[in-house]
């Protein structure tokens, strides 16, 4: 009941129902009420702050900073001293299920980058598992087993990945990590943005992921006056990107971590070292 409710309260927060809620209010005064001044006021600052969002500098602006920490991608260690990690986990995120469409265009929003990060990594450290959280929601497969297809399907041997299919969000991915691979080392595979709050749930298990950041989605690269200043979509989703990450983070520290007092169990007991099923 509380994933629900954070889901159905996090999805209507987002800028764009949101503005598009209140214009609706604003749209009432000017239909139905003596209102008029207050409903111009309200429909002005609406349309306004939907325009403001979807430009490119604005938007870019507001998810940087979320970014900046984990903007430049993974690197293998030219010196060969630290050995190859044991697991990539690969984090789950938005997905379909259609049998007819190509494996990869089940993969929507941030999971198809995150996939084909993880599967680079993979490639960098012979000998590891990639593991791929995510639940079902209303499909028929989970979001672990569609980005497990998507790996298969591009040279991933079937016996190099685990899908975890019962997690539903971050905090319930780093329980179930945490359960399947002990204390080995992993690289965490998620949205450059998503990676600090990411990393506090993984931390708070007593893990030590190595940031595999993907999807970088800010940009700082020169671009042509027409991308940066006419209102696009695209940026829209940045600028919601970047508000759906501040509301996460404002909800990871005020709710309580239910797995803290596992976590100090956790401790003291032994690895785990699971053999993933061919």
């Amino acid at each position: 009941m509380l994933f629900l409710f954070k889901k159905y309260l996090g999805a209507m927060l987002m800028p764009l129902p949101l503005i598009l809620l209140i214009s609706l209010v604003a749209l009432l005064l000017l239909w139905f009420t003596r209102w008029q001044k207050t409903g111009k006021t309200v429909l002005t600052f609406s349309w306004l702050a939907l325009f403001l969002l979807s430009l490119q500098p604005i938007a870019d602006k507001l998810l940087l900073p979320l970014e900046s920490i984990y903007a430049k991608g993974y690197q293998s260690d030219p010196s060969d001293i630290n050995p190859p990690v044991d697991y990539i986990v690969v984090l789950g995120g938005g997905f379909t299920y259609n049998p007819n469409w190509a494996p990869s265009s089940n993969l929507l929003n941030n999971s198809l980058p995150r996939v084909t990060e993880g599967i680079r990594l993979y490639h960098l450290n012979p000998g590891s598992k990639m593991v791929f959280t995510g639940g079902k929601g209303t499909n028929s497969k989970s979001s672990a087993e569609i980005a497990t297809m998507v790996a298969q399907s591009l040279g991933v041997p079937a016996e190099d990945t685990i899908a975890l299919t019962e997690p539903m969000d971050t905090e319930q991915e780093a329980n179930e990590v945490e359960k399947l691979i002990g204390k080995h080392s992993f690289i965490l595979v998620t949205s450059a943005n998503h990676m600090k709050r990411a990393i506090t749930f993984f931390q708070q298990r007593g893990l030590n992921p190595i940031p595999g950041p993907a999807n970088q989605l800010a940009i700082t690269s020169p671009l042509h006056s027409w991308e940066k200043y006419l209102p696009s979509s695209y940026y829209l989703s940045h600028s919601e990107r970047a508000w759906y990450e501040i509301l996460g983070t404002i909800w990871q520290r005020i709710k309580p971590s239910k797995d803290l007092e596992s976590v100090k169990k956790s401790d003291n007991s032994q690895p785990v070292n699971p053999q993933p099923e061919p």
